[in-house]
C-alpha cells in the first residue's frame, strides 16, 4: 500500500473528532472508564443484560449505565437485540468491532496488575502474560460461539446462572 492510499484510508467518513490522532480518536470513540469497563464486562465476565452490568460492583448508576450502553451501540462496539424468551428485556453483546479490542482490554489488565495493587491473583496474571496470544484466540472464539462463561473466573460471572465450567478452566491452561 502507498502513502498516497494510506492518505485516502485516513479519509474514512465518520463523525468529527478533535485531532486526526488514533489514539485521541479511540479515546473518543471508548476512552471513558465507564465504557471500557462495559466492554470488560462482556468481554470477560460474559455479562450480557442491563442488570447484569448494574450488579456488577462498580457502582455505575442507571443513567450512566444506559448512555454509555447506547454510546456503544451507536458506535458499532455493541450490539444488542431482544432476548428471545422475554422481549422485555435487551441482550448486549460486542460487535466485531468490540471483540477487536480483546488484545487492549489484555494489555491493560496485565500492565494495572503488574503495576498497581489488584486483587488479581499473580499466578493468572502471569498466565495470561505468558500465553496473550492463546487468550486473545479464546476470547474470540467465546464471542463466535456465544459462550457467556466468564474468561476470569475470579472476576465474577452473570448473576444469571451462567457457570464457569469447562470453558473457563480451559482459559487458563497454557496453549503454546
Amino acid at each position: 500500500m502507498t502513502l498516497a492510499n494510506l492518505a485516502g484510508v485516513a479519509r474514512k467518513v465518520g463523525p468529527k473528532h478533535r485531532s486526526g490522532c488514533p489514539v485521541n480518536i479511540s479515546l473518543e470513540v471508548f476512552g471513558d472508564r465507564w465504557s471500557l469497563l462495559i466492554v470488560r464486562d462482556l468481554m470477560v465476565r460474559g455479562f450480557t443484560t442491563f442488570q447484569d452490568f448494574l450488579e456488577s460492583g462498580e457502582g455505575i448508576a442507571t443513567n450512566m449505565l444506559a448512555n454509555r450502553l447506547k454510546r456503544l451501540c451507536k458506535s458499532g462496539i455493541v450490539t444488542s437485540e431482544r432476548d428471545k424468551n422475554d422481549g422485555r428485556r435487551v441482550i448486549y453483546r460486542l460487535a466485531e468491532k468490540g471483540i477487536d479490542l480483546a488484545p487492549v482490554m489484555l494489555e491493560v489488565l496485565i500492565w494495572g496488575a503488574q503495576h498497581e495493587q489488584t486483587g488479581a491473583p499473580p499466578a493468572v496474571i502471569a498466565e495470561l502474560a505468558k500465553n496473550r496470544r492463546a487468550v486473545v484466540e479464546e476470547t474470540r472464539r467465546r464471542w463466535r460461539e456465544r459462550d457467556a462463561a466468564p474468561l476470569l473466573p475470579w472476576l465474577g460471572g452473570p448473576r444469571t446462572g451462567h457457570s464457569g465450567g469447562h470453558a473457563s478452566r480451559q482459559a487458563g491452561r497454557s496453549h503454546g
